[in-house]
């Protein structure tokens, strides 16, 4: 083998070391969230912005890099695109932490299996992209997945929609984006920090707050949610500049499949008939989108 095979295949199998040690922390992040379950969301995100925002504003400044990132952010069109994408990301973030705290973990996850799908509506509603036959059959599976659970549950799956709307969104801007992942969240958490700082105020009043009532333990939970937030994301920006996007695609399964069976075999949420159809059309649409995304990518290599 030459040096140059040799150094591509130590680049993809350190990408798919990164890759899988994100997406198993974003995972696990679900047993975070949920042990601090009886604490208000709103609040839960306050904390998680503002320590996010420090942690990220400390290290921009420690690597000097926050004079390079001010004069990207003198493009008005940038500093815009940035600033929709920190909104969806708090909708996102909140959606999430709401639902595992309020016993909705399944929900999230089905939201995240639809992602992919998701981005694939996307492109032909934005980027006005012809839809082949088997892209088709999964959106129409995924349509059919939301009015089985709607008409199963009596209520529309608003969580799940939220979190796959929120996040294809996301994908979106950052695909468009020109600035890079670190740059990106600093930026993102910055922008939301003042909003944050009234969610932990606004927190503080209340007699159940995390002020009033966290226990130590509780206190070192809720200091490393910044952590928490940026180590996932930075290691998959290193995953992400060394694998193909075909590769990443399966990997990312990992996040919604964890939340899938911690709801069901840890947390005991119902797993009813309607929510196994349900899941079942959304997984029938994933594979058959899979096969045929790596079948494209093999042909063109």
């Amino acid at each position: 083998m030459s040096a140059p095979e040799s150094s591509d295949h130590g680049t993809e199998r350190s990408g798919v070391f990164w890759g899988i040690s994100a997406y198993l922390l974003w995972g696990l992040v679900t047993i975070y969230w949920k042990a601090l379950r009886h604490f208000n969301a709103f609040e839960l995100i306050g904390y998680r912005i503002t320590t996010s925002a420090l942690l990220m504003g400390a290290w921009l400044v420690s690597r000097g890099q926050t004079r390079s990132l001010l004069a990207k952010l003198r493009d008005r069109a940038v500093l815009v695109r940035v600033a929709i994408g920190a909104i969806v990301l708090s909708i996102n973030w909140t959606t999430y932490v709401w639902a595992v705290v309020h016993g909705r973990v399944m929900e999230t996850a089905l939201g995240y299996f639809m992602t992919p799908i998701g981005l694939t509506l996307l492109g032909v509603m934005v980027l006005h992209e012809h839809l082949r036959i088997v892209q088709k059959v999964a959106l129409a599976l995924a349509v059919a997945a939301m009015v089985v659970l709607t008409v199963g549950y009596g209520q529309f799956p608003w969580v799940s929609l939220l979190i796959a709307c929120s996040w294809v969104t996301y994908s979106y801007l950052k695909k468009q984006g020109t600035l890079n992942a670190f740059e990106s969240l600093t930026t993102e958490t910055l922008i939301l920090f003042v909003p944050a700082v009234g969610l932990v105020v606004w927190g503080s009043t209340r007699a159940e707050s995390i002020v009033n009532t966290a226990t130590s333990t509780e206190w070192i939970l809720v200091a490393l949610t910044g952590i928490v937030t940026a180590v996932p994301l930075l290691m998959f920006a290193l995953a992400a500049k060394r694998l193909p996007l075909s590769v990443l695609a399966l990997v990312q399964y990992i996040v919604p499949t964890i939340n899938f069976l911690l709801g069901w075999l840890v947390y005991d949420e119902t797993l009813t008939l309607v929510r196994v159809a349900g899941f079942v059309l959304v997984w029938i649409g994933l594979i058959a989108v899979t096969i045929d995304s790596m079948n494209r990518a093999l042909l063109a290599s």
